[in-house]
């Protein structure tokens, strides 16, 4: 996760973001909030989160999942695009910094709109599937821990419907996966440089990438 684009100049970017939809001013609020925390990287690029709800207008969606919440951002962004009928299920493990998602959801009024579990990630979209929920979402994004990144899409894959949006964050690891492994490489970094090589070949989907935060891949389910 990362709080800014890596690959663009600072100063560029917030000239883009300054030309753009204006922030709420409760995204603001939690932005400069959560800078503060120890954590604070962990959070969604501001131009990501408004990639994503101009992708949730254009598509109309009214569904959207999310794996890995953190303080919020994300999920506050995309309820108040997707409007007072929107449906968010929202996935993560931590109760502290969920708990700051919960304030900001109250404050943004949207916690009506979303469904928070606090469990592994994996059980929640399994649960979702066994439920019948196949093809019932519009979007899905996946902004958690990167071992488990293939499962988590395979679910997605199967949650999402055709025409849907997967959004996968950090899909370059600060541009790890473009160089040679070296000895005391994590596993995450091989997981996630053979799932970036794979999406190409599957005909599932159609996928694009952007140089956006940590880098953003898009896939269109077809």
């Amino acid at each position: 996760m990362t709080v800014e684009t890596r690959h663009t100049d600072p100063a560029l970017q917030a000239y883009l973001n300054s030309i753009g939809e204006p922030e709420h001013p409760v995204l603001t609020e939690l932005r400069q909030r959560t800078a503060t925390h120890r954590l604070g990287k962990m959070a969604i690029a501001r131009e990501q989160a408004a990639l994503l709800t101009w992708l949730a207008r254009l598509t109309g969606a009214k569904r959207y999942l999310e794996i890995g919440v953190f303080t919020g951002y994300s999920s506050t962004a995309m309820a108040l695009a997707m409007g007072i009928d929107a449906e968010i299920t929202a996935c993560d493990i931590s109760v502290t910094h969920t708990d700051t998602a919960r304030e900001t959801w109250q404050a943004a009024g949207v916690a009506h709109n979303i469904t928070l579990y606090l469990q592994p990630a994996l059980i929640t979209l399994d649960h979702l599937i066994s439920s019948g929920e196949d093809g019932s979402y519009d979007i899905a994004l996946i902004d958690a821990d990167k071992p488990p990144t293939p499962q988590y899409y395979e679910r997605c894959l199967q949650l999402v419907r055709s025409g849907g949006i997967i959004a996968i964050d950090n899909i370059l690891l600060g541009g790890r996966v473009m160089k040679p492994s070296e000895n005391g490489s994590p596993p995450s970094l091989n997981i996630l440089r053979e799932f970036n090589r794979s999406l190409p070949r599957d005909t599932r989907i159609t996928p694009i990438t952007l140089p956006v935060g940590d880098g953003l891949t898009l896939l269109l389910k077809k």
